[in-house]
């Protein structure tokens, strides 16, 4: 499937110079004079390298084929993360490099989508969104609305979101993981 250049995102699988790359980092320029350009940072998923490139904003890219797993995440082992197949039992580790960003939000018991290239897994799905119980974060502050700043909350996984004041310790909240962004509460 192809794509336009600017659709390009960040964790998306595409091919570049005949091989599956993922991009690490995209940023959309748009200079004074000539035509917008996508810069790309990528890591190509056969050899591990990185590198950057450049594609002009109308230029179509093709997206690479991937197999997708349900698959339940079972621990770390300190460099690679463990996941077991739902249905055929069968497990495959993934590395930290692979899973970047994302290997903060995996906690035991987690149902996830694993992505494989060609038989080979090479990164994850997450939910679009996770409920989460806050185990630090300040003290409500008497007065506290909506329209007030936002302050840090720590979450039993360890990441640390920005949450609304009214947020209290114990309290759990529903995150969306690929943005590290506060959705709601949870009743």
């Amino acid at each position: 499937m192809n794509v336009t250049a600017t659709a390009v995102r960040k964790g998306m699988v595409i091919i570049v110079e005949n091989a599956p790359c993922k991009v690490m980092e995209f940023r959309h320029i748009t200079p004074g004079k000539g035509n917008a350009v996508v810069q790309t940072r990528v890591r190509n998923l056969i050899t591990g390298s990185s590198f950057d490139h450049r594609f002009r904003s109308n230029e179509l890219v093709e997206r690479a084929t991937l197999e997708q797993h349900d698959m339940e995440y079972l621990y770390s082992d300190g460099s690679e993360h463990h996941f077991m197949n739902t249905e055929s039992y069968e497990q495959v580790a993934i590395s930290e490099d692979d899973l970047g960003d994302a290997a903060q939000w995996l906690m035991a018991g987690l149902r996830i989508k694993v992505e494989f290239y060609n038989g080979d897994p090479i990164g994850i799905e997450l939910p679009s969104s996770l409920d989460l119980t806050v185990t630090e974060t300040d003290p409500v502050l008497k007065g506290a609305t909506v329209s007030n700043s936002n302050k840090p909350a720590k979450l039993e996984n360890g990441v640390t979101v920005t949450v609304p004041p009214f947020i209290v310790e114990g309290e759990r909240i529903r995150v969306n993981p690929t943005e590290s962004k506060y959705l709601e509460r949870v009743k």
